[in-house]
């Protein structure tokens, strides 16, 4: 089976295990059923910006040339840093833009990639954004109607909390087991009082289960930029990586906008995915 075209992140369904189709061109790849087989992608050494869909010899902010990155509102500074959101002030690099996006509903929650970690997201990424950062459960613990208050509110936090994935431990499976509705009810209490109002007390933790054959032992990055031709048996998928044999790992929505070819033998036998039940 051969496919080719400009990639996008992997698209994600919450089952046991999670679901992942890759954008490729006009079409979808399967990659779950690929798991135990030898692929293959290979780089044409073309990348096209998300945005203006100029080519771009370098990729900023997982897909971007440089003008969008420094310009667009899909690679605006609040996008990492939400607490500098002006959306609700009528501000911003593209106020239509950030009116559509950052004046709805975000959630702050935990999630259990690795440690305990604090983060955010709109109303329409859940779960998708926990399980692009290999999440193995989550939980909301505020709702706010914009993404200021969301991150003012996760900045509150980030005293007690890291804001950040662990990625290596994450791909290694090296995660926290603990009780996350005990620690949602400990954090709560954290968040100062002006912001009590958001707070939610008894959603459920939601548990995420990924089609992994094995974890490495030990993680090697690769990247298109140095490798144009990335192959072996893909032992799983995690987050947005692949993993393959070996303890190479690729991140999939590091390359967005590049255009790859695809190819693998469908008549190869695989293994069978092993459920991982990561709690």
């Amino acid at each position: 089976m051969k496919m080719q075209g400009q990639i996008l992140k992997m698209l994600t369904e919450l089952k046991t295990p999670v679901q992942y189709n890759l954008p490729m061109g006009d079409g979808l790849l399967n990659m779950n059923q690929w798991i135990g087989k030898n692929i293959q992608f290979r780089f044409s050494g073309d990348i096209f910006c998300l945005d203006c869909g100029n080519r771009t010899k370098k990729s900023f902010n997982q897909g971007f040339c440089y003008p969008c990155f420094r310009d667009s509102p899909m690679a605006a500074e609040c996008i990492i840093k939400p607490e500098l959101c002006r959306a609700h002030l009528g501000e911003g690099r593209d106020v239509e833009w950030e009116r559509k996006h950052h004046l709805k509903d975000h959630y702050v929650y935990l999630a259990v990639s690795s440690g305990v970690k604090v983060g955010i997201t709109r109303d329409t990424q859940v779960p998708t954004r926990w399980i692009d950062q290999g999440a193995s459960y989550a939980v909301p613990i505020a709702k706010t109607p914009n993404r200021y208050l969301c991150g003012v509110i996760e900045v509150s936090l980030k005293t007690y909390l890291s804001d950040r994935t662990a990625w290596q431990r994450m791909l290694k499976n090296e995660i926290a087991h603990i009780d996350l509705a005990a620690k949602r009810d400990e954090i709560i209490q954290l968040i100062p009082e002006e912001y009590q109002q958001y707070v939610l007390s008894d959603e459920e933790v939601l548990h995420i289960n990924f089609p992994v054959n094995e974890y490495p032992v030990k993680v090697k990055s690769l990247s298109f930029d140095k490798t144009p031709v990335i192959e072996g048996r893909l032992m799983g998928i995690k987050g947005q990586y692949l993993l393959f044999e070996g303890g190479q790992v690729l991140n999939m929505r590091k390359h967005q906008a590049y255009v790859l070819e695809f190819s693998a033998d469908e008549n190869e036998s695989g293994i069978g995915v092993e459920l991982s039940l990561d709690f």
